[in-house]
């Protein structure tokens, strides 16, 4: 029989109880023998899941305390030294350090020989996910040893539990690619050759626990490689066939193209490929792979929540089983890291529209049922699933839900000149500039402020009835109130609403809109402690009615300063959602983008004078291969000046972006036009930045002077000097002053203390430049 098989599951648990546990943990109220002892119980329960829903093989060393590239960096000895403990042995505390910085009275954890605070690791997205993970920092002199014992006792947990299982590493190109190179400069593939020993003691320990299969995920194989990284693979690859286990290498998120006849030759016993992503991938794969090798298809989508069309994928299964026999096994297109837990416990959802949804568990037993299919074709489980199956994907595509023929009207109708702004940049700024009276390097900040014990309370007496509608509004009320007063004290001179409201920068909206549902416990892991819940897009997408202007009206109201409107822009409200599979993103971003434009055109004629529109994922959506970059860039610019374009010069409209390499798209960027953008660079010490430099970037800009994701407080010199940087390369007149992110997840007084200090910072800078 075929083998059904998991790429990895998600760890946060059904109820986030790995979240609340770190936080309780960070916070003092549980202890390290607590937090391991949730872990534990997790990857119990989700092993259990797995194998009642009928998977064969399962994974082990999926789990991660915050990030599984830092875990296999504490694996393989990769701890800057900032962070380096006394003793050379990580703990915990290493870990989460390197995760979230910490401040000098952390310093003894970590050796005691620093008297600078400890600046956590760059955090960036995973290809093209909304999952971040922390940038493994390699020296010259990189030495790597096995330092972290967690897959190994993971494994043996798993075997006492008696479970048949397959360790997950990240491939050693991979883990080189996704790292940089720190201090001198240097080819981090040079560390290619030092690293491989420690994946072979790896392999050598496992099988010493008895572990017949491992898989390597290297998932650059479906990138643009430099010819001498594909040599590597290679050279890196004869030596690991020579260790013990038998290997499957992983590939996911796209297809491997120039890369096929690379990964298919590798020496080892198995390859694994994403056919959800690169369906065209399939049959040329099966006359390139050798006849030894197993054949894991992703045949599942490990990134949407839609129930899989069965006899579609069953009808490839049958050809490769043909071909194949038992060396064909069945998996999810990628790890379910990126899908929520179980759409069991959906209790809010209708009947109908949860029968279209299949979350972590229900992809495992799409894995297991399409197995079983290739076994028994004929067998009545099979046949009653794959009628069920067929009934469900009939009502989806004649559901009233779906199409709208009003919108589909209007999305028909745009015109050039809709995404046209009326002037130049140049012309536009001169008036913005004598209407807004701002000093040089104003200062602002991205758009949220805490959201606190309070806010969280009183939004859950409202979903239980246990507070009225017109009581939350003034409780709400008094967050702004609260937050607009503090803006003030502070100095600031471009003040925001705070968002109290506001439950997601994406959902918020979505809930506002026709053509959207929503789930209770749809949660994803972003990073860290940091989980999301995507909305779903069911259908046409409109705006019924204003989503904000009332909320920022209020603001407005309460100061004499300049007050920002804050909406999230249609590729990021697209991209952080769950979309529809039977439309293009294309249009599904020009629905949005038309839904925005109105909130716009109402915040303008309400008399707030800076709108910002986040598109805080436009860089993640580039697509992975850049022979497709242009068409995607092309529609997502186009989305942002649809929704942008409407307003009068003297209005100004800003945007934020995160975590984003920009060197490759910085033209798209500049022809976004929005008239300030607002960016991460903190912890790039501002590197970031060189592209701006190198490309003249036209409009203003705002590189976040702090980091937000850490709860160390920087100090006003340290600002300076990364804002002196910045001005280096960018004209102070066309710079502002930020925090590097939205600040809903620290508390009150650390952000006071760093808006303080950022104040502070930039009336140094007037002052120096004056």
């Amino acid at each position: 029989m075929s083998l059904s098989h998991s790429l990895g599951f998600p760890r946060i648990g059904r109820d986030r109880e790995l979240k609340k546990a770190l936080e309780a943990y960070w916070q003092g109220e549980l202890d390290e023998a607590g937090l391991r002892a949730v872990g534990e119980r997790l990857r119990a329960e989700h092993w259990l899941v797995q194998k009642e829903a009928g998977i064969d093989l399962l994974p082990v060393g999926d789990f991660a305390w915050y990030d599984q590239v830092l875990t296999h960096s504490l694996t393989f000895g990769v701890i800057p030294e900032r962070f380096r403990p006394a003793s050379g042995k990580p703990t915990l505390q290493t870990l989460f350090a390197m995760a979230r910085g910490a401040g000098r009275s952390a310093n003894a954890c970590c050796g005691g020989a620093h008297d600078q605070p400890l600046v956590a690791q760059e955090l960036t997205k995973w290809f093209d996910t909304n999952y971040h993970y922390l940038v493994p920092e390699f020296s010259a002199d990189q030495a790597f040893a096995l330092s972290w014992e967690q897959l190994f006792e993971e494994v043996e947990q798993a075997h006492a539990l008696g479970y048949r299982v397959k360790p997950v590493l990240i491939g050693p190109l991979t883990y080189l690619w996704l790292g940089k190179a720190k201090g001198s400069d240097f080819d981090k593939l040079e560390l290619l050759e030092r690293l491989l020993p420690v994946y072979g003691e790896i392999f050598r320990r496992l099988a010493e626990q008895g572990v017949e299969w491992v898989q390597i995920d290297e998932p650059i194989l479906v990138l643009d490689l430099p010819q001498d990284w594909k040599n590597a693979f290679e050279r890196a690859y004869n030596l690991i066939q020579r260790e013990p286990c038998k290997k499957l290498i992983a590939t996911y998120f796209g297809g491997l193209q120039d890369n096929l006849g690379l990964a298919a030759n590798l020496p080892v016993d198995g390859l694994h490929i994403d056919l959800v992503r690169a369906p065209e991938q399939y049959p040329t794969i099966l006359d390139r792979l050798p006849a030894y090798k197993v054949l894991s298809l992703g045949v599942v989508n490990g990134r949407n929540v839609w129930r899989c069309d069965l006899e579609k994928v069953l009808g490839v299964l049958r050809h490769a089983h043909e071909r194949l026999g038992e060396r064909l096994w069945v998996a999810p297109s990628c790890s379910l890291l990126h899908s929520p837990v179980d759409v069991s416990g959906e209790d809010q959802l209708d009947a109908e529209l949860k029968s279209w949804l299949a979350f972590a568990v229900q992809k495992c037993e799409e894995v297991a049922l399409l197995t079983r299919a290739l076994a028994a074709p004929e067998s009545a489980e099979v046949q009653a699933a794959l009628a069920q199956n067929r009934a469900i994907r009939a009502t989806r595509a004649a559901s009233s839900r779906i199409h709208k023929p009003e919108v589909q009207a209007r999305v028909a109708a745009i015109r050039p000149q809709h995404a046209q702004r009326q002037s130049p940049f140049a012309a536009r700024i001169e008036q913005q500039r004598e209407r807004l009276q701002l000093p040089l390097l104003p200062t602002t900040t991205i758009g949220s402020f805490p959201q606190t014990p309070a806010i969280r309370q009183a939004r859950q007496a409202l979903r239980q009835g246990q507070l009225s509608a017109a009581d939350y509004n003034e409780a709400m009320k008094g967050e702004i109130r609260h937050a607009v007063e503090i803006q003030e004290r502070l100095g600031l001179d471009v003040l925001v609403h705070g968002e109290a409201e506001r439950n997601d920068m994406v959902e918020y909206f979505a809930e506002r809109l026709d053509g959207y549902a929503f789930t209770r416990f749809g949660w994803v892991q972003s990073y860290g402690s940091r989980c999301v819940k995507p909305a779903v897009i069911v259908g046409d997408l409109s705006r019924p009615q204003a989503m904000t202007v009332e909320w920022i009206r209020y603001a407005q109201s309460l100061t004499d300063k300049v007050v920002k409107g804050m909406l999230t822009g249609p590729v990021t409200m697209l991209l952080w959602s769950f979309p529809r599979e039977d439309l293009p993103c294309e249009v599904q971003a020009r629905q949005l983008a038309l839904a925005i434009r109105d909130e716009v055109l109402d915040l303008e004629a309400a008399g707030i004078r800076i709108i910002q529109i986040d598109e805080a994922a436009f860089r993640e959506g580039l697509p992975l291969r850049q022979s497709a970059w242009q068409g995607y860039l092309d529609w997502a610019t186009a989305a942002f000046r649809l929704a942008a374009s409407g307003v009068r010069d003297e209005t100004q409209i800003h945007t934020h972006m995160c975590y984003s390499e920009f060197n490759d798209v910085i033209e798209s960027i500049a022809a976004m036009d929005a008239d300030v953008i607002t960016i991460e660079t903190s912890r790039s010490d501002m590197a970031l930045l060189q592209a701006f430099e190198h490309f003249a970037y036209p409009n203003e800009i705002g590189p976040g002077v702090y980091d937000i994701h850490s709860p160390r407080v920087p100090d006003t010199a340290e600002m300076a000097a990364l804002l002196r940087e910045a001005a280096r390369r960018i004209p102070a007149l066309r710079l502002w002053v930020n925090p590097d992110c939205g600040l809903k997840t620290r508390a009150w007084p650390e952000t006071e203390a760093a808006l303080v200090n950022m104040v502070a910072a930039a009336r140094q800078l007037r002052a120096e430049l004056a």
